[in-house]
């Protein structure tokens, strides 16, 4: 999990700049989760999944510190949360299990269609920051975390 989510991303981003193949205003879109986020974390949903989380976590910092390395060079860091997938992967999953009864889950190409439209909104004031682009009816714990009548798109906390 830490080679494919933090590992590998500052690698492939930097060998991508160093080709010239991210230049002023090219736009990278992290791809974390809600689960990513300490701020987020609650006795709601528990604790456990060390691996998951902790990676995600470590994703958020990554992008964070791209985003510095490259501010100066025009490119946009973007991290975001796409929503609850459901897929094969997570088809068993027992999302009231975890008190996530509100969240609406997505599927891997509506997920998609929300990031490209975020891709093609993006500018750097949003560099270096981490979001929900769909908003709070994706996290599970944004009413207690963080209150309720959240704006959509949500920035999330670290």
């Amino acid at each position: 999990m830490y080679t494919t989510s933090s590992i590998s991303p500052p690698f492939i981003v930097q060998s991508l700049f160093k080709a010239k193949r991210l230049t002023r205003g090219s736009r990278v879109l992290l791809i974390s989760s809600e689960s990513g986020s300490i701020g987020l974390r609650h006795a709601k949903e528990g604790g456990g999944n060390y691996a998951h989380h902790a990676s995600k976590a470590a994703l958020n910092m990554v992008g964070k510190l791209l985003s510095l390395d490259l501010w100066d060079e025009g490119v946009v860091i973007s991290i975001l949360h796409p929503g609850f997938m459901r897929t094969e992967m997570t088809a068993g999953v027992d999302l009231t299990s975890i008190g996530m009864t509100a969240v609406v889950t997505v599927t891997p190409d509506e997920a998609a269609k929300t990031l490209v439209e975020w891709a093609e909104k993006l500018d750097m004031s949003k560099s270096g920051q981490y979001w929900a682009p769909r908003g709070p009816r994706d996290i599970g714990t944004a009413d207690v975390a963080m209150g309720t009548n959240l704006p959509t798109p949500l920035q999330l906390p670290w």
